[in-house]
């Protein structure tokens, strides 16, 4: 009896699974059916009647395609677990010049939505990925929809012979509702195979599209490396050289008071040593914003560590073992911990959190979770879209769960052999 039931439930959604196979791989076909009996009911002597039609299916096919194929890939993840990867190029940033005309990569444009707008164009029409949906649409209706669809067209049969009197009637609704209840559990599978086949990328495309993307982060690393030069000269500009200016002058005026108004000298040396401290402070929280002497020295663990009683916050660091990894790694990582324990300080008014590192069979694992109020998302020119780069050059992750209310729970994964 158990059994029977578990066929049941298993009978039940694999028919409703084929269903939804099925409408989602001839809704192409739809449209091009659509279309021809639109030219068929204008009539041969319209002029219209084949026109109209045509630029149907072309607009149709090309509007549906990537919506198609994203819907298969999220139920193929969805029912089997087998991410299928988009493979879909993203845009670079668009940079605005001294002359006042935006870079996007392609072209010069005169404002920054012009420039948008037509990286955004050049980069659909170029990108392999949409000829791979295009394929897919075409062989999607004859392979997994024609199979998918076995199902309930043979529910129908049934429905129709066995409403039906006589025997041969009765006989063909009986065999549609076998083919129904013994297909069903499997009709839909069929989408798997076919989408892994059409809509991977192959090998070729695969390694173009991952020399774009090094291309890309080796763009965004040469815009945050002159970005950073820029804010520690800046730094060293207003902070450190003006104390420093200052404390010249201060000791060159105390050497010529020395004779006539010794005070006044004393009290210019003074101000002059409280300006060489203050400047020696300047210049280590500006080495410390560079290369922390503890990550060098202690590691990532102890540096986090050290990290978390700087911050005005509850912090909590848990490591199951000491992590050996690459300096540059560590340094990514280290920043980022900073970075989202500054975001729970300052945008989500958090009390506590938590930042554990763990180490698993491909990378590291850093994880940051507060009690804040929640709400945050990776925004354009945000802090998050930056840290996500910086990971990406080391072929890094970052996850980021934060519904409305909190807790917000960020996951940064980096692979690292070196642990």
């Amino acid at each position: 009896m158990r059994q029977l039931g578990s066929w049941v439930a298993r009978a039940c959604v694999g028919f409703v699974r084929a269903c939804v196979v099925a409408v989602v791989s001839m809704l192409v076909p739809a449209v091009w059916a659509a279309a021809v009996a639109l030219g068929v009911w204008w009539g041969a002597g319209n002029p219209w009647s084949w026109l109209a039609p045509f630029v149907l299916v072309c607009v149709g096919t090309l509007a549906l395609s990537r919506p198609v194929c994203r819907m298969v890939r999220f139920l193929v993840e969805r029912w089997t677990a087998t991410v299928i990867p988009a493979g879909y190029r993203q845009a670079g940033p668009v940079t605005r010049l001294s002359t006042g005309y935006w870079w996007n990569g392609f072209s010069y444009e005169r404002s920054r939505r012009d420039a948008v707008l037509d990286q955004k164009w050049r980069v659909r029409w170029g990108d392999p990925a949409n000829w791979r949906d295009l394929r897919f649409t075409g062989i999607a209706p004859l392979t997994a929809g024609v199979v998918s669809a076995l199902p309930p067209a043979a529910v129908a049969a049934a429905v129709l012979g066995l409403g039906r009197p006589g025997l041969a009637a009765r006989l063909v609704g009986a065999c549609g509702l076998v083919v129904a209840v013994g297909s069903a559990p499997y009709a839909w599978r069929i989408v798997k195979p076919v989408a892994v086949c059409f809509l991977r990328a192959s090998p070729a495309m695969a390694l173009a599209d991952r020399v774009d993307e090094l291309t890309a982060q080796r763009a965004d690393v040469t815009v945050t490396q002159a970005a950073e030069i820029r804010r520690i000269e800046r730094d060293l500009h207003d902070g450190a050289q003006a104390r420093l200016v200052a404390l010249g002058l201060s000791l060159a005026t105390a050497e010529k008071l020395m004779e006539t108004d010794p005070d006044q000298a004393r009290a210019l040396m003074r101000e002059a040593r409280a300006g060489a401290t203050a400047s020696l402070v300047e210049l280590r929280g500006l080495i410390r914003g560079i290369s922390p002497p503890v990550l060098n020295e202690r590691g990532l663990v102890d540096a986090v560590r050290a990290l978390a009683l700087d911050v005005p916050l509850d912090v909590a660091v848990s490591a199951d073992t000491p992590l050996h990894l690459d300096p540059p790694i560590e340094s990514a990582l280290y920043f980022g911990i900073a970075e989202l324990l500054t975001n729970a300080v300052r945008h989500a008014q958090a009390s506590r959190a938590h930042v554990s590192l763990t180490p698993d069979d491909t990378g590291i694992l850093a994880e940051v979770e507060d009690d804040g109020r929640g709400g945050a998302d990776v925004r354009a020119g945000g802090g998050l879209v930056g840290l996500r780069r910086r990971l990406a050059v080391f072929d890094g992750t970052l996850d980021i769960t934060s519904p409305p209310g909190g807790p917000t729970r960020v996951r940064m994964a980096v692979p690292c052999e070196s642990l």
